[in-house]
């Protein structure tokens, strides 16, 4: 094992689904690799269902007044943007700051993208006010990727053909479905009766083992929380343990990377901070960035110097431009036992069980009612969190009226005995606009270093396309015969579906990097998060960012 004071052939800041591939197969190689993580090294014992330290106290992500991002948003009632800071007001973007990053803590629905998300522009054409592009690479090209995901980090689920299933190398998936509640059926013949495609949604959570990891055994927590028996696909259980057994790859946490060094084409090496908060610096052949996507845009704006006014490999002016999140909106309804016999009703409430049930009818839209042909999204079927305090907090109101006594013990009564809280997602393009990007905020951080400063900015074919889906939902909601409907289509994006900032394409006048995810203008620098992505497509990321970071390690195995 080389030591700091030497050379390593890859340097890589950052652990989670961008991070672990690449350490995963240079490591696997032969090649020395170092991973500067800021977080702790947690394993599957830390990992607790306590709902107070993982969900209400945040133990996972960095202290607000000390680590802090600043959003604008435009204010129509002064007609201008306005900036808050995290420390109290504006959304946190911190997400899961150890090894595996927030891959740890994701529910793990896990969507390939369709070879038409690859040529948005083509297919779909122009929106006036968006920046939408093709990709340098198609479909073809990150599909045998997308396969090796699923035997290597591990997809459970069954392949159901439909009009829009993506094509496929393999026939099904490695892994079969994880168990499901009886309300999946319930999903099913809703669909059916409505001429819908109701889809089994593939997870990155593994049914049965694999290496040393366990499979699921169904706590009923699982989103938001650490998996405690390794079936959850984080970059860390399911790459970077198997990487750091070869002896060749070492992971240096708590180590805090403030700047790439640079002269005019190659990073020189990387400062950073180590445990007791000393400044040190680790040299390499070739350099990966792979921290979150608006942390990976504020390093690199952070590493200006002479060479590079605007931040490292900036010539363009691309860097941090048109980041994206996910559009859609979520709501949900109640299933009533009472509507049904004992025995299903029984079958209704049993925790733990997952429902797996999406729906593509509409990934792409070809409705007079909506206008021109556009592209769609997915729909997705899940339970409420099973987070017993969020849930109690939610059930002392009946509208603006606080219950209390035996009134509010009757309500809580019936809420955890009685109903079944079930959610939908809606996920559709955030399309890239002039108006969402990363850029430096005029305050710092702990350590010395400018802070993100997000500008929020959406586009309003979004809401169009969210507001599409939704009433496509709510004839599904209304099949069910739901009690206490609700829904919300909202232009604010969430804080766990983050990319762009670092788009990659052919055009170095138009993109940070080129098709292989290395800066356009430094020789040996890599960006393998969700920062590359020039659209998001209509699906979480995650199955994305793994394999292109699958199909970068390859590149950057073969320079090496």
């Amino acid at each position: 094992m080389n030591s700091l004071g030497e050379e390593y052939d890859v340097c890589i800041v950052g652990s989670g689904a961008g991070a672990g591939p690449v350490a995963y197969e240079l490591s696997k190689a032969g090649k020395s690799v170092l991973i500067l993580e800021k977080g702790k090294w947690y394993s599957e014992k830390d990992f607790s269902k306590d709902e107070i330290k993982t969900c209400r106290r945040d133990i996972y992500t960095p202290k607000l007044n000390e680590e802090f991002h600043l959003s604008e948003r435009y204010s129509e009632e002064s007609q201008k943007w306005e900036s808050k800071s995290s420390k109290k007001f504006g959304p946190s973007f911190w997400n899961g700051n150890c090894v595996g990053g927030s891959t740890n803590f994701m529910a793990a629905y896990f969507y390939r993208l369709k070879p038409k998300d690859f040529r948005l522009k083509s297919e779909f054409g122009e929106v006036k006010g968006a920046n939408v592009v093709d990709w340098p690479i198609s479909y073809e090209e990150l599909e045998p990727y997308y396969a090796k995901v699923e035997s290597l980090v591990g997809v459970s689920g069954r392949v159901k053909k439909h009009p829009n299933l993506e094509p496929r190398s393999t026939s099904d998936f490695p892994f079969p479905p994880l168990a499901e509640s009886i309300v999946s059926e319930l999903i099913d013949k809703a669909a059916f009766d409505l001429g819908f495609n109701s889809l089994p949604v593939s997870r990155g959570i593994i049914s049965k083992s694999l290496n040393k990891r366990s499979p699921c055994y169904y706590s009923n927590y699982c989103g938001s929380y650490g998996c405690s028996s390794g079936a959850k696909g984080s970059s860390r259980a399911a790459l970077l343990n198997s990487a750091v057994e070869t002896g060749n790859c070492r992971i240096l946490t708590e180590s805090q990377v403030y700047k790439l060094n640079s002269d005019k084409k190659k990073v020189t090496s990387i400062s950073y901070y180590d445990k007791f908060g000393n400044s040190k610096k680790a040299r390499a052949k070739q350099y990966v960035v792979a921290c979150q996507a608006i942390e990976t845009s504020r390093l690199l704006l952070n590493s200006s110097n002479s060479f590079h006014p605007n931040g490292i490999g900036n010539s363009s002016g691309q860097l941090g431009k048109n980041l994206l999140f996910s559009a859609g909106g979520s709501g949900g309804g109640e299933l009533n036992v009472k509507d049904f016999s004992n025995e299903i009703a029984k079958k209704i409430m049993q925790p733990g069980l997952f429902i797996n049930r999406g729906f593509q009818d509409w990934y792409y839209i070809n409705d007079k009612s909506f206008g021109a042909k556009a592209k769609g999204g997915t729909i997705d079927f899940l339970f409420e969190h099973a987070n017993p305090i969020r849930r109690a907090s939610s059930a002392k109101w009946e509208g603006s009226r606080l219950l209390w006594g035996k009134e509010l013990k009757r309500k809580l009564e019936d809420d955890f005995i009685n109903k079944r809280h079930i959610r939908f997602e809606i996920f559709n393009d955030w399309l890239p606009t002039d108006n969402c990007y990363v850029s430096l905020g005029e305050k710092k951080d702990k350590w010395g270093s400018k802070v993100a400063k997000v500008r929020l900015g959406y586009h309003k074919h979004d809401l169009k396309v969210a507001s599409y889906l939704e009433k496509q939902t709510l004839k599904i909601m209304e099949k069910l015969k739901l009690h206490n409907v609700y829904s919300s289509i909202s232009p604010n994006p969430p804080t766990n579906l983050i990319a762009g900032g670092c788009r990659f394409g052919d055009n170095p006048k138009t993109s940070y990097l080129d098709r292989d995810c290395k800066a356009h203008f430094i020789d040996n620098l890599y960006v393998t998060d969700g920062s590359f992505m020039p659209t998001g497509g209509s699906v979480p990321y995650t199955w994305t960012i793994y394999a292109n970071s699958f199909r970068v390690a390859e590149v950057i195995k073969g320079g090496v």
